[in-house]
């Protein structure tokens, strides 16, 4: 067999050399590919944080997850550079249905992306010509079972380490890349060194003849297979074996070789173990749910970096990262002699997502970007407010109760937001006590509805007769779906009652969203509550003012637009909506005018386009004072849309709907629907 000149050893160091190609170990491979994206500087709920680039990005990225991630980064980081993380595991251990899967499957598919990119290509080498050396009966070529590298090689060329650095400095390389090559050194493969030395013999010790044999090829990236990333998921108790890991003895391979101590008859490929060895990803799922002699297989693998076979040893380059679901961590960890893997794991606890802002983007995951089809065949229409109402109702269920901070404060504390004179700090305290527990269940985001709990709360819903009668996903039947999930799938009877209460909550906060929809169609304006609340601001910012003049006219910078603005300050607006939040003496509404100039000046800064749509109190007080002066309050908003029989009533209700079907992004099932459920009192907070 002829060896093309780009498929020589020669030609590989020189690109190695030349920089065209690379040698690096998986974790080195794996931080370069997150890190050359970039990063910021960034705060979550009032902790310092950095953002990485990499895992944005795409179709369906990552969300959320900061703190795992800058623990994952700085794990491989660790490892690239040789710390202790070099012989140690990666865990993510958490309730199930948090992400842990799908963020593994994010970092291996963007690997394999990474790595068919030339520059970044792996490479490994075949023995050529074994027919020759009458010992390999008609096996003819056999490919590195490891994926070792062709530097790899380079550095074992020679019995003597001596001669190998004379041959790599003849091939150009100073002493300084040298060394730089040799922080990564491993021993040939049992099989590759046998192997090796028989053409050595061969060849009389004749390094060109020697190289004759020795073909460089690009190392396969084929997810279907398992190499370059594979997963091995925990199997049955009976079926699984150290053999799905570590591979086997091939009897095919006995009866071909002429002595039967070569290592080449043992085939380390059927393990999964030795198709990511070359500077790849083995992803083990549910870890802890593997048998014992499994378990401990990891630990020599996680340890040592080698596959044992019967005294025979593979060295191994992978980055392992590994999952855990609570009850198997928890059932694992409470027998004291299973400890040494649990030393050899950087073990990473997964909450569920607590942001509510984050959980819209995963909500959308859960629905899909496919439109949804009714059984009639009709296309759904899915509810401008079904996103915000199933994501603050799985959200709610995933925090805490406290005497410090009611849930709704919590969650806009956890999203950034203000929470009236509730301050971050508080809650940081809460998730520092809680992830204080021993008990990993009890920690901050470990319990509530997870992603496939939302995933089911969606299927609910598409299998409602509702659903597809008014062709429509509507938001309120959110609710009725949840409380199925709840009730069928929370076995203990207190989480059972937290989380039904927590949906109470959420369907009050679902009603405010309504207020303002509502709102919005009656001013028959997408964004009147919005211009309301920021018309309410800068009255109170240029109250003050010294240029107001006798007309009441103020005249601002508009920080979106840059451009100047008049503004009349109508000082009865404002005392309406500060007594309708309580502010009856002067003294609390200086008080609460300071504290939303405050957060003004902070939030402009940074997001021009700021609204204070998230200070709930403040909508709500504008919404009822407008309300108010246009239709004499929301009562008799309620009264006028439940008269039908009235005519001019008829009129504000076809209007409304109109409004909401052309500007709001409802359709008239939903808009209708949407109405009905306003004019009833309930879920009134």
């Amino acid at each position: 067999m002829e060896i093309q000149e780009n498929e020589r050893l020669g030609f590989h160091l020189g690109k190695v050399l030349s920089g065209e190609r690379r040698f690096e170990n998986a974790a080195q491979g794996v931080s370069r590919m997150i890190l050359e994206k970039g990063l910021e500087k960034t705060t979550i709920a009032g902790r310092t944080s950095y953002e990485f680039k990499f895992f944005r990005e795409g179709k369906r990225h990552i969300i959320g997850w900061h703190q795992e991630i800058n623990d994952f980064v700085n794990f491989v980081k660790d490892a690239s550079e040789g710390g202790s993380s070099k012989e140690m595991a990666f865990v993510l251990v958490g309730e199930p249905g948090n992400g842990k899967t799908f963020f593994v499957e994010f970092i291996c598919g963007k690997f394999r992306w990474f790595i068919a990119i030339p520059a970044n290509k792996k490479y490994t080498f075949n023995f050529i010509g074994l027919e020759e050396l009458a010992k390999y009966g008609n096996i003819r070529v056999i490919q590195s079972q490891t994926f070792e590298d062709p530097v790899t090689l380079a550095m074992n060329l020679f019995e003597s380490q001596d001669e190998t650095r004379e041959y790599l400095a003849k091939a150009g390389f100073d002493d300084a890349t040298i060394e730089r090559l040799y922080v990564n050194h491993n021993p040939l493969g049992a099989c590759s060194e046998y192997i090796w030395n028989d053409i050595r013999n061969y060849c009389d010790g004749d390094i060109a003849k020697m190289l004759g044999h020795i073909q460089i090829v690009p190392v396969p990236i084929a997810e279907s297979l398992g190499t370059v990333t594979g997963k091995y998921s925990a199997r049955d108790k009976i079926t699984s074996s150290a053999d799905d890991l570590l591979g086997k003895r091939d009897i095919s391979r006995v009866l071909q070789l002429a002595d039967s101590s070569n290592p080449f008859v043992y085939n380390v490929r059927k393990g999964a173990i030795a198709r990511v060895a070359g500077g790849g990803i083995h992803f083990s799922d549910e870890l802890f749910k593997n048998k014992k002699d499994l378990v401990q297989i990891y630990l020599q693998v996680i340890q040592n970096r080698t596959i044992e076979l019967d005294g025979y040893k593979w060295p191994i380059d992978s980055l392992i990262i590994a999952t855990s679901n609570n009850w198997e961590y928890n059932r694992f960890t409470a027998e004291k002699e299973e400890a040494p893997i649990k030393d050899r794991c950087r073990i990473c606890y997964v909450s569920h997502n607590t942001h509510y802002r984050l959980q819209q983007e995963l909500s959308r995951y859960a629905i899909g970007s496919e439109k949804k089809v009714a059984v009639t065949g009709d296309v759904l229409h899915e509810d401008p407010n079904l996103i915000y109402a199933v994501s603050v109702a799985v959200t709610l269920t995933r925090l805490p109760h406290s005497e410090k901070l009611t849930p709704v404060e919590m969650m806009k504390l956890e999203a950034g937001e203000t929470a009236g004179e509730q301050h971050v700090k508080t809650l940081a305290e809460i998730k520092e006590h809680l992830n204080a527990n021993p008990n990993v269940t009890m920690r901050w985001g470990q319990k509530g509805v997870g992603h496939r709990g939302l995933g089911r709360i969606i299927q609910v819903m598409l299998a409602m007769p509702e659903t597809h009668e008014g062709k429509c996903l509507f938001a309120l039947d959110c609710f009725k779906a949840a409380e199925r999930e709840v009730l069928d799938y929370i076995t203990e009877s207190v989480d059972r009652d937290k989380f039904m209460e927590d949906l109470r909550v959420a369907r009050r906060l679902y009603r405010r969203e309504v207020r303002t929809s509502i709102f919005n169609a009656f001013r028959d304006d997408p964004d009147a509550i919005r211009k309301d609340v920021m018309a309410y601001v800068n009255m109170i910012i240029g109250i003050g003012d010294e240029r107001v003049g006798p007309d009441k006219i103020w005249r601002y910078i508009d920080p979106q637009t840059k451009e100047m603005k008049p503004i009349k300050i109508d000082e009865r607006f404002i005392t309406s909506v500060e007594s309708r939040l309580g502010l009856n003496s002067a003294e609390t509404r200086e008080t609460h005018r300071t504290t939303i100039r405050k957060i003004y000046g902070q939030r402009i800064t940074t997001n021009p386009n700021y609204d204070f749509m998230d200070n709930e109190n403040l909508v709500k007080a504008v919404t009822d004072v407008r309300l108010e002066s246009d239709v004499a309050g929301a009562t008799s908003l309620m009264g006028a849309l439940s008269n039908k029989a009235n005519e001019e009533n008829m009129k504000i209700h076809s209007r409304m709907v109109e409004t909401m079907f052309s500007k709001l992004g409802y359709c008239r099932t939903c808009a209708e629907k949407t109405i009905e459920y306003f004019i009833e009192k309930v879920d009134e907070s």
